[in-house]
């Protein structure tokens, strides 16, 4: 609790007060003395923005290729020099671009940063040479892996559009994206809000060298402007889908969704109450799956808050359909359980103290607070974890139940990948039509 306590003071100092930058880029940046720094530019370039399926995966692909300053290889041989780490990643609302280096060496890396922003080339040779075999190889990976194509099926169910697009790019249809497509997606990304995150240095020095180095790349021959972007509210639906895979160990995603902002706290609640992993490694869990989940069965919580929807659920892996069908069954038990007031005062305080408990770790490495903070960045709030400990501290057991009363009163998302000879339908395990 005293770490706790630390954290959520230190969070509070480093990222009271976000910074706006021209042109539309929002700031905030945190220095606790670390011998290395960052800095992460998030752009609202998920598949949730896409025009064309794909496209985003793509963009991700094209990150630090050739710009108006530097070549791709240029890029690479440069950062080797310093020491540093160039990377770039996606989620399904936004493209984050990353830099790790050496404290002192910032100048350079957000000169990097700004390059890809202002001045991204796009080039067909990189596209076919370089890009398209690298999503090609993640997205047959992605496709081979049950768990990860369970998750995609479960948001294409639970939000059709927005939420609901691939994260992953369709290895036979990527071929007819442009490279048009591309920089028009790139193009209205940076004419959306830019949040830019950084550690290791100062808001007001990390928000100069941004203006400086943007506007130094910003040239006639840079990415058009464009209109800014915006996805439609997202709706829930659910569904149930049952797909054939024959690859690694099969897999079943049994859930909820929920697009009603005020219930986040308490799903984080619950998420942490039906977390059947145990305190210590080789112990018995706590928590009511811990013992209902058969041998040979990974469970793992899922909680998936988005800005305007969350997907709660639990994602089973193994071999054994038989084990699987059980594990499932438990899980919809312990939803159904939560909804009936059936959690006790002790279990309510362990799922409270271990929500709190993720929030508040979760935060301390560059990518679990640049998910954390970075949406709240581009909103103009203030980037700190205080206020989301200060809203689970505050689920109480009746809060938790009417919460999870409203979800399974709703439909469910059920997805199951592997031996459809053996895995069940949704109603076998007590899930309504």
């Amino acid at each position: 609790m005293l770490r706790a306590t630390r954290l959520v003071t230190a969070s509070k100092r480093g990222f009271a007060t976000v910074v706006d930058a021209s042109p539309g880029f929002k700031v905030a940046s945190v220095d606790n003395g670390q011998p290395t720094s960052s800095v992460t530019v998030l752009l609202k370039a998920g598949s949730r923005y896409e025009s064309k399926p794909g496209v985003a995966h793509i963009l991700s692909s094209f990150a630090f290729k050739s710009t108006g300053k530097r070549s791709a290889l240029g890029t690479v041989r440069e950062a080797e020099l310093y020491g540093g780490v160039l990377s770039s990643s996606r989620c399904r609302e936004h493209l984050a671009l990353t830099a790790e280096f050496l404290r002192g060496d910032e100048a350079y890396f957000v000169d990097v940063l700004a390059s890809f922003l202002a001045s991204p080339k796009f080039t067909r040779h990189e596209l076919s040479e370089y890009v398209l075999p690298a999503v090609h190889s993640e997205s047959s990976a992605a496709a081979q892996s049950a768990p990860t194509y369970a998750l995609e099926l479960a948001h294409a169910l639970a939000f059709r559009n927005g939420l609901g697009h691939a994260l992953y790019a369709d290895p036979h249809a990527a071929g007819n994206i442009t490279t048009e497509d591309v920089r028009d997606l790139h193009a209205r990304a940076v004419g959306s809000p830019v949040a830019v995150l950084g550690t290791g240095i100062s808001t007001e020095s990390l928000a100069k060298l941004l203006e400086s180095s943007f506007s130094a790349h910003k040239t006639a021959s840079a990415t058009p402007a464009s209109g800014t972007h915006a996805a439609p509210a997202t709706a829930y639906h659910g569904g149930a889908s049952r797909v054939a895979s024959a690859h690694g160990p099969q897999a079943v995603f049994v859930g909820f969704g929920s697009t009603a902002s005020a219930s986040v706290p308490a799903l984080h609640a619950l998420a942490a109450h039906l977390n059947p992993a145990p305190a210590l490694k080789w112990a018995t869990g706590a928590a009511p799956l811990a013992s209902a989940i058969p041998a040979g069965v990974s469970a793992q919580s899922v909680l998936l808050p988005y800005s305007d929807a969350t997907l709660v659920g639990v994602l089973l892996e193994g071999a054994d359909a038989g084990a699987l069908t059980e594990g499932a069954k438990a899980v919809v038990g312990a939803f159904k359980d939560a909804a009936a007031g059936k959690v006790g005062k002790e279990e309510l305080g362990r799922a409270v103290a271990r929500a709190k408990f993720q929030l508040a770790a979760g935060v301390e490495g560059r990518e679990g607070y640049v998910g954390a903070f970075g949406p709240k960045v581009l909103r103009g709030e203030a980037a700190n974890v205080q206020a989301a400990l200060e809203g689970v501290q505050g689920v109480s057991g009746t809060s938790l139940a009417q919460v999870a009363a409203n979800l399974v009163k709703g439909k469910s998302t059920y997805v199951a990948v592997g031996d459809l000879h053996t895995l069940p339908y949704a109603d076998e395990i007590g899930l309504s039509a």
